[in-house]
């Protein structure tokens, strides 16, 4: 079954058609099951106006459809239950939905059971019927709840904060936030605490190196044993280094990493996060920038059974000075320049130090510098991008609230401390008492899926071109996922019938969508364990968050309105920089924005679609909107119907351009193919014209499909659409001149 095939409705689907959808594992006494709970689910909701909800939560609810089950027949009953579905009326259609019981038990929901009532009065009910009212109160008095938060994280005062918020310096639109506090995070993230419970055997990290026998133990490390690790790291670095000395880290996201990254932070120094996928010049750069007076990297990277060269790549951008670790045993495998040292050097001092686990952190301001991120680089130079010690308590609060991250939770997410999700994992697991999970290898095949299994990850984080991967591979077939209880998901708009296979892999939990900034240290938009969820949209801004979409007079649509327009953030959010090292903030940021309430609204650059019944989806950033015959557009709504438009169709990009002589501009869509797929581009446009007219407007029409093997990204992967855009442009400009 495809998802494009025209879907009987739910009534019309018989035994047969389960059965044949469950591709040979399903019994004939399965399918019967599962019909007669549908036809029950049907029964129950009949007089429900979202009938089709209704039915969908009561199947899923009798947790029929199974993870082992094959995705045709999750296909079969999803889009036949929402075949009859009218968006327009209903929204998007929803696959998951809060239960009372469990919301109340939640990280947030505790805090609106404890607190909601003295904020609210007698207009509190409960974590589900009054989160919006909630997070709007927290929205007009962000210091209130601040002040709640701080307790329930692990931040500890070296000296406290004078208040919560100072707003008296009208040159700090974002405010001055926990203004006179001292502290150190890295600290925080060491220490044990009574609340959140982290203790000093508490597993603090969990992991997997790739080629382990997977039927292996899992590696694990105490909270006690990280902390040792890090001091030993600190005090190499505090008789090496000055405060205030920027070091750069670019190696995966490997326990020796993370211990890295704390321990600069722990002795004052400043951290340079740098992805270990980029080429020399784009290391060079971010070292230029940042003013990096050594790194940190490995000899090799092992990918897939391979090995690939590192520091060879690294000592290309020309570095101060290398600390090489080897990528397995105690010795680099690769020949030093003179300046360079290898890790056992780096270390060999402090093995014979007098006092080896005990190190005096550097305790700093809370607007001191920790961390330099960059953006992704698209056009020119990298944005470098401070974190300071707000980063870290805003990133941490927000999967606490949103993805509901705390003791007892094993959190996973593939990514690097090159790219913001590396630290913000780390803080978000060190600052909950949650254990941090990695796997030292490739996220795209089996050995991660068994990672995840063996080491009951509760949380895992994706990008949406990794769940496709998944999918289609069908890499973690046999595997068990049942232990994770939410899933989270960024760095590109998320395909529906992706997260549908996702979803059902642990009986339908939630995917927690997050949308954010390098530059916030954290998402403006998510998803929330309290509203009910539709797959690859956003349910709410995110807690103390203000937002107004803009029409393009620049006006704020009501907040009540189904509408498309850029979004425009109120300036007062904590984490959230107030400066760039190499380039104007007010520039980037403020400029040219419109004010909304007296406040000079934030750029952000996203373009939303807000739907009826208050659901968000990104349609892209504002540099992707398209003028098609005088409609406005974005690449990502056409996408999405494209990319479901044909079986054989793996992802697509949508383009415009203007013809070379003038003119409305033209549709052109890039495809890539699924592997063991042929298709015509004259076939695929009329099937694209066809899915687009039906689906979005009967007045689109494609112009040109051009099929090539694979998408130009970004490192961070996201879609380069303007490298297609201009190579199209070319194309025409050429035909033009024949």
């Amino acid at each position: 079954m495809t998802t494009t095939a025209t879907a009987k409705t739910i009534n019309e689907v018989g035994i047969d058609d389960l059965y044949r959808a469950g591709g040979g594992i399903l019994t004939i006494d399965e399918a019967k099951h599962i019909h007669q709970i549908i036809k029950q689910a049907i029964s129950k909701a009949k007089r429900s106006r979202l009938s089709a909800a209704e039915v969908w939560k009561e199947v899923v609810g009798k947790k029929v459809l199974k993870p082992n089950h094959p995705h045709s027949l999750h296909q079969r009953v999803y889009y036949s239950v929402y075949a009859d579905w009218d968006t327009s009326i209903n929204g998007p259609p929803l696959y998951w939905f809060p239960s009372l019981q469990d919301s109340k038990l939640t990280n947030l929901g505790k805090i609106m059971e404890i607190h909601g009532p003295k904020l609210l009065g007698t207009s509190y009910k409960d974590p589900i019927a009054s989160f919006n009212l909630f997070r709007e109160y927290t929205i007009r008095h962000p210091e209130v709840y601040w002040s709640i938060i701080l307790k329930e994280l692990s931040v500890t005062f070296h000296e406290p904060p004078k208040c919560i918020l100072d707003t008296t310096d009208k040159s700090r639109p974002g405010g001055t936030w926990l203004p006179g506090s001292v502290l150190n995070i890295a600290e925080c993230c060491l220490l044990p605490s009574i609340h959140p419970r982290k203790e000093d055997d508490s597993c603090a990290i969990v992991w997997r190196d790739e080629g382990d026998d997977d039927d292996s133990d899992v590696n694990r490390i105490t909270l006690k044993q990280l902390r040792e690790q890090v001091i030993l790291v600190a005090n190499a670095l505090d008789r090496t280094f000055t405060k205030g000395d920027a070091i750069a880290i670019d190696m995966p996201m490997t326990v020796n990493a993370v211990i890295i990254y704390l321990a600069i932070i722990l002795a004052g120094c400043v951290v340079v996060s740098i992805a270990d996928s980029f080429a020399a010049k784009e290391i060079a750069t971010r070292l230029r920038v940042s003013k990096a007076k050594a790194i940190f990297t490995q000899d090799f990277i092992v990918r897939g059974g391979r090995k690939f060269p590192l520091y060879s790549r690294v000592v290309e951008a020309s570095p101060h000075k290398v600390i090489v670790l080897p990528v397995s045993g105690r010795n680099v495998g690769v020949q030093l320049r003179e300046q360079d040292i290898s890790w056992k050097d780096f270390l060999a001092y402090d093995n014979q130090h007098q006092r080896p686990n005990h190190f005096t952190p550097a305790y700093l301001p809370v607007d001191s510098m920790i961390n330099i991120l960059f953006s992704s680089g698209t056009t020119g130079e990298p944005k470098a991008i401070p974190w300071t010690q707000l980063s870290p308590i805003r990133s941490t609060a927000e999967g606490w609230a949103h993805i509901n991250v705390g003791v007892g939770d094993v959190y996973c997410w593939p990514t690097n401390l090159g790219w913001v999700m590396g630290p913000i994992l780390l803080f978000s697991c060190f600052l909950t008492g949650a254990t941090l999970a990695l796997y030292h290898g490739s996220p795209l095949g089996r050995g991660f899926g068994k990672f995840v299994q063996d080491a009951g990850v509760t949380v895992l984080g994706t990008v949406p071109s990794l769940v496709k991967t998944w999918k289609n591979t069908d890499c973690i077939k046999g595997l068990d996922w049942t232990k994770i209880k939410s899933f989270a998901s960024t760095g590109e708009t998320s395909n529906v019938d992706d997260d549908l296979w996702l979803s059902s892999k642990s009986y339908y939990k939630p995917i927690i969508e997050c949308c954010g900034g390098t530059e916030l240290a954290s998402s403006y938009i998510q998803a929330s364990p309290f509203q009910p969820q539709a797959f690859g949209a956003f349910s709410t801004a995110s807690m103390t968050t203000g937002l107004v979409i803009l029409d393009e007079h620049g006006v704020p649509y009501p907040d009540d309105k189904a509408c498309v327009g850029e979004v425009g953030l109120f300036p007062l959010y904590l984490g959230a920089t107030d400066r760039l090292l190499n380039a104007d903030h007010n520039d980037v940021y403020f400029k040219g924005m419109p004010t909304f309430k007296g406040m000079r609204l934030r750029r952000h650059g996203d373009i939303l679609k807000r739907t009826v019944g208050g659901y968000i989806v990104v349609q892209g950033r504002a540099d992707d909107t398209m003028n098609l015959g005088g409609i406005k557009t974005s690449s990502v709504e056409i996408e999405r119907v494209c990319d479901r438009a044909d079986e054989s169709i793996l992802e697509t990009a949508a383009v415009s351009v203007a013809p070379p002589d003038g003119g409305p501009e033209i549709l052109v869509i890039f495809v890539v193919l699924k592997k063991g797929f042929n298709q015509q581009p004259e076939k695929l446009k009329t099937i694209f014209s066809k899915a687009i007219q039906t689906n979005l407007n009967p007045l689109f029409k494609v112009s040109n499909v051009k099929i090539i093997p694979e998408f130009p990204r970004t490192a961070s992967n996201k879609l380069l659409r303007r490298v297609l855009r201009d190579q199209i442009q070319h194309e025409l400009s050429v035909r033009s001149r024949m």
